[in-house]
């Protein structure tokens, strides 16, 4: 009879012996090929669930309760409303020293000047896919990059575990910028950055290994922690991205799954890394203002045009004038009439003006002139 079963009855299940527990406790590499045997399988089937639609495993009876990891939460990336700013200006985060300042801190106008800082929330600090979107960051953007710019600018991590798992964090990273945690997870909740467990549909470009190895490589982590394995935030929870200038959201991009950290190419050109503009985000305010220059930009070409058309028009009344001045020089005693240039006589004039140069072609039987406006 199988020993976790007893009472003559296979329908009747009884906990396994302590023995048990004890060969586990004294074994643990067993605990881990039992969990890996049940992970590998379950990204497997995550991944191919729905690829191809023959495939029996998108008729098992199991289907309906199993969460579509493939969608998308429904997100805007609007800016945070002044209200909401005011109500996470005085909101506390911890450093890994669980010393704690004020979120307003971190990108608020100091006696240096105006300040640009780019506020990353990352997902729990066990997070295989924000690990790697944290490194291939590091490896590109450099805090000395940033400071170069005409505009010194900083970057900030903000995770949502426990104070004392930063440290694990910025050594599985090798994150260069500074690390804190929000551990109520406020700032995310009040900041539009909801939770879900899915990851979408595509892999981002930020991720430089499989899913299947960040996932194992994350589960190990969790494992070395022992006991802190639980400390490293709510899996569920989400992040984003928050461009703050002189105490403004100016850009920000929100999380649809749990691997969609904006993309590097997408996040130096905000932080104006390739020589480009930073596109601020199209608020009220921001159309209204990009709608006036518009138009005064097509004022100024429109005026532009205008003097070159009277620039023109000068030119031409001044070439006719030259020809005809050339007109009466070629005239003879016999009144016979002189040709030059050619069989025809023909010859061209030529007006440069402020805003360009206007060519005319004179009349037959002129002589080379050049009039200067």
């Amino acid at each position: 009879m199988d020993p976790l079963f007893s009472g003559g009855s296979s329908s009747s299940w009884t906990a396994p012996p302590v023995a048990a527990y004890s060969f586990l406790a004294s074994n643990p590499n067993y605990i881990v090929l039992l969990l890996v045997a049940t992970l590998i399988p379950l990204v497997l089937f995550i991944e191919n669930i729905g690829k191809d639609p023959s495939s029996s495993m998108n008729d098992m009876a199991v289907a309906p309760i199993i969460p579509d990891f493939k969608t998308d939460i429904k997100v805007d990336n609007e800016p945070p409303s002044k209200q909401d700013l005011e109500k996470i200006a005085e909101l506390p985060v911890l450093d890994k020293g669980k010393n704690s300042r004020t979120f307003k801190s971190l990108y608020a106008d100091n006696e240096n000047g105006s300040r640009r800082v780019l506020v990353i929330f990352v997902r729990h600090f066990f997070c295989g896919m924000c690990q790697e979107f944290i490194k291939t960051l590091s490896s590109s953007i450099t805090p000395s990059s940033l400071s170069d710019l005409a505009s010194p600018t900083e970057i900030v991590v903000i995770g949502c575990g426990e104070a004392d798992m930063i440290s694990h964090y910025t050594k599985e990273t090798s994150c260069p910028f500074p690390v804190y945690t929000d551990p109520t997870r406020k700032l995310y909740h009040i900041l539009g950055m909801t939770s879900t467990l899915g990851m979408g549909g595509k892999a981002p470009e930020y991720m430089q290994k499989s899913l299947i190895s960040v996932i194992v490589g994350s589960f190990f982590q969790e494992l070395r922690a022992g006991r802190s394995m639980l400390r490293g935030g709510d899996f569920s929870q989400v992040g984003g991205e928050f461009m703050f200038e002189e105490g403004k959201v100016t850009w920000c991009h929100r999380m649809k799954n749990t691997r969609d950290h904006a993309e590097i190419p997408v996040l130096r050109t905000q932080l104006r890394l390739d020589g480009s503009n930073v596109i601020e985000a199209e608020t009220p305010r921001a159309r209204k203002r990009n709608s006036i220059a518009g138009l005064g930009a097509d004022l100024g070409r429109r005026m532009s045009n205008r003097r070159q058309s009277w620039g023109g028009s000068r030119s031409r009344s001044r070439n006719n004038e030259t020809t005809s001045s050339g007109m009466e020089g070629l005239k003879e005693e016999g009144g016979e009439e002189k040709k030059t240039n050619g069989e025809k006589g023909v010859a061209s004039g030529t007006d440069v003006g402020a805003y360009g140069a206007v060519t005319a072609t004179a009349p037959k039987g002129t002589a080379n002139g050049q009039a200067a406006a």
